[in-house]
């Protein structure tokens, strides 16, 4: 509560704040500078001096001594330094968590960008003819080796790798692809709007539901010069509803001389099938069908880092390759470092093991209890009930994979999710029948300890 001060008292309240010098020769401050610099703590010690001087002229009774001074100053400091990006537990069960930064990478795949981000590299240097090199060779052979595709090229996520296809094989001319694949991903991304501004003319053709292969001749008997096929990555259509194969489409496109282009979305390299899930098409069953072009994201089911990857013939990967579009939306050296090694997981045979997504799908519901059941022994509270994970990140719309959960019934469950956000680490989870509750299967086993710390001193403050 503001409180007037009367002239004379404003007058020596003003005249009993330190001055800055005095404030910079006190120990505390000489810390500060060594930790945070003497530019900024100068402006931190300045900016708080001078808000209170403020207020003690609209007559609000501020507390004036060094010590508060400095606490003042100090709170500045840490909120100007601290990170907005931090690591947070998710324990919300859903593994590809699109606001939680999607695919937690493999140590393998987090050793490399370190490795590579601390000095200098061969990211476009030919180290056998010691001349200038590219980077697009970095994960163009593995990505060949893995798609059977005959060339590859990594720009920095999917919706940049379809704007480039768009933009190198169909300026100008018409694409056509069926009304049920004008979709919508994330946060804005849609077909239309890239093709427009990839200056591709669209060609919608069948209905919202149904569209056959006839459809399509139409189109390109009347000019069209790439087919375009968008995989329902995000949702289903079911019912009264049909699509030719994209066998079928590859086929009739290259009838007409012109690319069938596949963009999946997620892209995938396992068969979802033997984790309980419906089949995801995956990269190379698409080049194998006969696509030209196939897009898809490193950080989505392939589990590595943000980039988008194109796979297809060499003479449409060539044509993107050399589009300027391509250095705008060119990977950079730890991208690249991490994408190979997350490749190398899938060319060894050991992405199930190795990577952190296809470690958590894998899970079974018996091992997921025995956690969950260990988490209640711990705390020594809390129920172990059933529940069902799900993929997320836009991939296998509707799927999810049986779990168990440790359900909480704190006084005030809105309160308590906040609490858990507030915490270091912050930790999400998610309120489930009047219940919070913590699926196992998305928290990493190294997260663990951490997770039982922060939920015994909270259930202490929430009986």
């Amino acid at each position: 509560m503001k409180l007037l001060l009367s002239e004379e008292e404003r007058r020596e309240a003003l005249r009993r704040l330190p001055s800055v010098q005095r404030l910079l020769a006190l120990p505390e401050v000489v810390e500060w500078i060594a930790r945070y610099g003497r530019p900024l703590t100068l402006q931190a010690l300045r900016e708080e001096l001078e808000d209170r001087r403020r207020r003690l002229a609209q007559g609000e009774e501020v507390a004036t001594g060094p010590e508060e001074v400095l606490q003042g100053a100090e709170a500045r400091l840490v909120a100007w330094t601290r990170p907005s990006l931090i690591p947070v537990i998710n324990a919300t069960g859903v593994i590809l968590h699109t606001n939680l930064g999607r695919a937690p990478l493999s140590r393998a795949t987090r050793l490399a960008m370190e490795r590579v981000s601390q000095g200098y590299s061969n990211l476009e240097y030919d180290l056998e003819r010691g001349k200038r090199g590219s980077r697009l060779v970095h994960a163009e052979d593995l990505l060949r080796r893995l798609s059977g595709a005959e060339a590859a090229l990594a720009v920095n996520n999917n919706a940049g790798a379809v704007l480039l296809a768009l933009s190198a094989l169909a300026a100008r001319r018409r694409v056509v692809i069926a009304r049920s694949q004008l979709i919508e991903i994330g946060g804005g991304f849609r077909i239309p709007e890239i093709m427009q501004q990839s200056r591709a003319r669209l060609v919608e053709v069948g209905t919202t539901n149904r569209v056959r292969l006839e459809d399509y001749a139409q189109a390109l008997e009347a000019g069209a010069s790439l087919v375009l096929y968008a995989h329902h990555s995000n949702f289903k259509i079911i019912g009264f509803t049909e699509e030719p194969s994209l066998t079928d489409l590859a086929a009739l496109a290259h009838r007409y001389g012109v690319p069938l282009m596949a963009d999946l979305g997620s892209g995938c390299f396992l068969n979802t099938e033997r984790y309980g899930l419906e089949h995801e098409p995956t990269v190379q069953e698409v080049v194998a069908a006969g696509a030209d072009v196939v897009t898809f994201s490193g950080d989505k089911l392939l589990g590595g880092p943000q980039a988008g990857l194109l796979v297809g013939r060499a003479e449409w990967i060539g044509r993107m390759k050399k589009h300027p579009l391509a250095r705008a939306l060119r990977a950079d050296k730890t991208c690249l470092a991490g994408l190979n090694a997350t490749l190398l997981h899938y060319l060894k045979d050991e992405a199930e093991r190795e990577i952190p997504i296809w470690r958590m799908i894998a899970l079974t519901p018996e091992q997921l209890r025995n956690t969950a059941q260990r988490w209640a022994e711990e705390l020594g509270k809390g129920e172990v009930r059933p529940s069902h994970s799900t993929v997320g990140g836009g991939s296998l719309p509707g799927e999810t994979l049986p779990t168990y959960v440790l359900a909480l019934r704190p006084s005030h469950p809105t309160r308590f999710l906040h609490a858990l956000r507030q915490a270091n680490p912050p930790i999400i989870a998610r309120l489930e029948e009047e219940a919070v509750v913590f699926d196992p299967r998305t928290v990493q086993p190294e997260e663990e300890g951490a997770l039982l710390v922060v939920l015994k001193n909270l259930t202490a403050s929430f009986r």
